[in-house]
């Protein structure tokens, strides 16, 4: 009876091994398809991080040449405020005509120049509350959204300057505003948005400093 019964038992061992061979080569294929797939995704996140990188420098760059360029801008002021009286070509610093509007106006501005984000946004918005119609309305605009964007308020940043070029598509600041509205998306990782927004200014400002720098920056995306 034992006699007759092993070779059964052999085949059904032998069974059982070819059977348990291809599982086995199965778990094992799968183990390598999840190490691939992990590996897959450590480069994407890799090299997102390495593309982020990148364009916060960018950013930097573009933020410190603003930075400059406002403190020039003050230099030049503070040069005419300086300037002697009689002197008939010596450009004159920009007025209202109503000094209370001035001051709200210069108060904001020196809230931002002095680096105090959040309560130059504050204050420009309060001004454009209360002068809606005032000559100083588009760079009062301009700044509310670079004070959002200093202070990561991106969407809030992007609604202020898409609401600026809406309204103020010839206003002097509108390229540089598209240019914070791409610098937000690339912050809240829209980096579709930030193409079309630097896209846009090429195509409708081609002769702003601000194309240029758009040009460079979608070479990054």
């Amino acid at each position: 009876m034992t006699a007759f019964l092993r070779p059964h038992i052999l085949s059904a061992a032998l069974l059982a091994l070819t059977l348990a061979a291809p599982a086995a080569q199965a778990f094992s294929d799968d183990e390598a398809r999840r190490a691939i797939l992990e590996l897959r995704t450590q480069l994407k996140q890799m090299n997102d991080q390495n593309l982020q990188a990148r364009l916060q420098l960018a950013d930097q760059m573009d933020l410190l040449h603003q930075e400059i360029a406002t403190l020039r801008g003050r230099i030049e002021e503070l040069s005419q405020h300086a300037a002697p009286a009689n002197n008939s070509n010596a450009p004159q610093t920009p007025q209202t005509g109503d000094p209370q509007e001035q001051a709200a106006y210069e108060a904001a501005a020196d809230q931002y120049r002095n680096g105090r984000y959040k309560e130059a946004a504050a204050a420009f918005s309060t001004f454009l509350q209360s002068y809606p119609d005032s000559s100083l309305a588009g760079d009062a605009q301009f700044y509310l959204g670079s004070s959002q964007y200093a202070s990561k308020d991106f969407k809030h940043s992007i609604q202020t300057m898409q609401s600026l070029v809406k309204n103020r598509p010839a206003d002097p600041r509108a390229p540089d505003a598209l240019l914070v509205v791409a610098a937000d998306q690339i912050e809240l990782n829209d980096l579709k948005g930030a193409k079309a927004s630097l896209q846009r200014i090429i195509k409708d400002y081609p002769g702003s400093a601000s194309a240029e720098t758009a040009k460079n920056r979608l070479k990054l995306l």
